[in-house]
């Protein structure tokens, strides 16, 4: 019985993210780039500028950059190692192109998300903001869509609580420290009839006891913190990345002709194991959304708390998430993986394809290459658990009609979940997490085509009252 509910449970997983969703998350992306007159290239260096450089006086709760790094640090996780490591192996070095192309379109999308959820956001008289595809649906749209908006909460309220945001990230943060401390399980503790390495055990409690220290301080104390964890462990990612490619350089120029050459002919690269362009694309496309979540909808969320009155400005710093997640992280892991030729390597599959990277390409002893990777994989998944409470929470702020009387409450709900997390083991809770995060997508983007119309009116206006700068 049980297992013929697994098997339903992952046949509705390989629809939701099969090719339809990806096309409509594709085809979405092309109009809105498009209509935006390829904004991604032309502006790219304005909303790079924007990063850090905070309005003085927007309204809002956060600084332009601690909404940025909220998003990033739901973003910046698990995907960008493992994700990437997962695409390559199953679709050849082309899934990489296929990755960066999706990123490149996902660009105009999250710079859409970020314009939509500051013009509609709702501001109380203490400047608590609350917005997102909720609001830009209900406000945007109009009321008769109010049910298409409490879709989206309810979908964003279950993967935050069931799955990506908990259960998943703690259970990888937990493993990975298992791999490094204790591979082979030597020293374990039973809990419920079921033996558990020590290992295992002390993450598990520590990634708790740092998640709830942080989540009840709320939105503020979330920003705070991620604006440090974010950009250091993402320097130290790509600076540890860049030295395996500098390290490695004569090797790059092959690499990259594999990338190009396996997009479009899989099987003259893979010699005939991977063969088919769609399973390339599909992969690489696939894997770069749930990296970058440019069209699920999460990402505005945070970006209606940033303090700005400039709704394309905040738009611009949002589309930058989507350039740093994959353009950069997930480049730099692909080609790390294509020049040292972990994916070819038989046995390997996960964080095991990224590490063997890491340990022939580093010009370091192969342990310290694992523990850098493990403690970057630890970083990006604890980040990955603050960014997803926060969206859970507004998803209900927004379900209970702007109380927030519940929030305390599901905020010790969220930090029992991340300690039984290491603990959970069925394939479905995995699954069916998978399956709410793909299912955010389609109210956001029945929206994203509705009010594509309002994004470039905006754009336009803001454009030409700042064309000098």
């Amino acid at each position: 019985m049980f297992e013929k509910i697994n098997q339903a449970i992952i046949v509705v997983d390989g629809w939701v993210w099969g090719l339809p969703l990806i096309v409509f998350i594709l085809a979405v992306g092309i109009m809105l780039t498009a209509r935006l007159g390829l904004l991604q290239v032309f502006h790219l260096p304005r909303a790079l500028k924007y990063m850090f450089i905070n309005e003085n006086d927007g309204e809002g709760e956060v600084s332009s950059f601690g909404a940025l790094c909220t998003a990033l640090s739901a973003t910046i996780g698990t995907g960008n190692i493992v994700g990437v490591a997962t695409a390559v192996c199953a679709g050849g070095p082309g899934a990489l192109f296929w990755m960066v192309v999706a990123a490149f379109f996902g660009m105009a999308t999250k710079f859409s998300e970020g314009v939509l959820a500051v013009k509609y956001r709702v501001l109380d008289e203490t400047g608590h903001a609350l917005g997102g595809p909720f609001y830009y649906i209900e406000r945007g749209m109009g009321k008769q869509w109010s049910w298409l908006a409490k879709i989206f909460a309810v979908f964003g309220l279950c993967v935050g609580l069931m799955g990506i945001g908990t259960f998943t990230q703690v259970n990888g943060i937990s493993s990975a420290v298992n791999n490094f401390f204790d591979p082979q399980s030597l020293h374990t503790v039973n809990i419920i009839g079921r033996d558990y390495s020590i290992s295992v055990v002390i993450a598990g409690l520590l990634v708790t006891l740092c998640v709830a220290l942080v989540v009840i301080g709320g939105i503020k104390r979330i920003a705070s913190v991620s604006q440090v964890i974010v950009p250091f462990m993402a320097a130290v990612y790509i600076l540890s990345a860049l030295l395996l490619v500098v390290t490695n350089i004569t090797a790059v120029p092959g690499a990259i002709v594999e990338i190009v050459k396996g997009a479009f002919n899989p099987a003259a690269v893979t010699g005939g194991i991977v063969g088919s362009i769609t399973v390339a694309m599909q992969k690489g496309i696939a894997r770069g959304i749930f990296s970058n979540e440019a069209g699920l909808g999460s990402a505005p969320i945070a970006a209606a708390a940033a303090q700005t009155k400039e709704p394309v400005r905040q738009g611009l710093v949002s589309m930058t998430g989507t350039f740093i997640d994959t353009i950069v992280i997930c480049t730099m892991t692909g080609i790390s993986i294509v020049v040292t030729g972990a994916w070819k390597v038989e046995g390997l599959e996960g964080v095991e394809v990224t590490t063997y990277a890491f340990q022939n390409g580093l010009p370091f002893s192969p342990q310290i290459a694992a523990f850098i990777l493990m403690l970057c994989l630890v970083f990006f998944a604890f980040t990955t658990i603050l960014g997803w409470d926060y969206y859970s929470e507004r998803c209900l702020e927004y379900l209970a009609k702007g109380s927030r009387k519940p929030i305390p409450y599901f905020r010790w709900l969220y930090i029992f979940c991340v300690f039984i997390g290491p603990y959970m083991t069925v394939e479905a809770v995995w699954n069916i997490a998978d399956i709410f995060n793909g299912l955010m997508a389609f109210p956001n983007l029945i929206a994203l085509i509705a009010l594509s119309g309002v994004v470039v009116k905006e754009s336009r206006e803001y454009f030409s009252r700042h064309k000098n700068m």
